[in-house]
């Protein structure tokens, strides 16, 4: 950051007063421009039959992998809302939003996962613009090779080891950064 979004003179890096981390401060009116972690927010839809709904992405990151219906959370919405929204935008599909189902911390990358169980309302679905296709996947259906994010395998993962039981708890986790070959 350079400037000052409410004034546009410049910013330089301080710690604030009662604070403990360097910020953006504006050396001209004093502003505190707070940079927090960027909420991805998005369901895992599930038919009746126990399949999921992947979409295969037709924008970056990971474009051409498959991946849950989810994404950045907007301002002056709700997680659940966020959640909803993104998989209509993505898929196309109506859900039931059921409880939060994992919760992922990507300090890395300054994110936070949050993904909810869903059941799809109708097979009326299709790819929306950030989409190439979507797909309803049994278990052993899902392109594990070809899934775009961990968060996804990790809650795919989880779900289909919980659906045996029937009974879902709430999965969370901090991830390290990637190791790269």
């Amino acid at each position: 950051m350079k400037f000052c979004a409410d004034c546009g003179s410049p910013v330089a890096l301080r710690i604030p007063q009662d604070d403990s981390r360097e910020r953006y401060v504006c050396t001209t009116c004093n502003t505190i421009h707070y940079q927090n972690p960027r909420n991805i927010v998005g369901t895992l839809p599930v038919w009746e039959d126990g399949r999921v709904l992947l979409c295969r992405r037709a924008i970056e990151p990971r474009h051409g992998l498959w991946t849950l219906p989810a994404g950045f959370m907007e301002n002056g919405e709700t997680t659940w809302e966020g959640a909803a929204r993104e998989t209509l935008e993505e898929a196309n599909a109506r859900v039931k939003l059921h409880e939060l189902y994992a919760l992922y911390n990507l300090s890395y990358i300054n994110q936070v996962h949050l993904i909810y169980r869903a059941t799809l309302l109708d097979l009326d679905f299709s790819p929306g613009v950030e989409s190439l296709e979507v797909q309803l996947f049994s278990e052993a259906e899902i392109p594990w090779d070809t899934i775009a994010f961990r968060p996804v395998k990790f809650a795919l993962q989880h779900y289909f080891k919980e659906r045996k039981t029937g009974v879902f708890s709430l999965l969370t986790g901090d991830l390290d950064p990637p190791v790269r070959k």
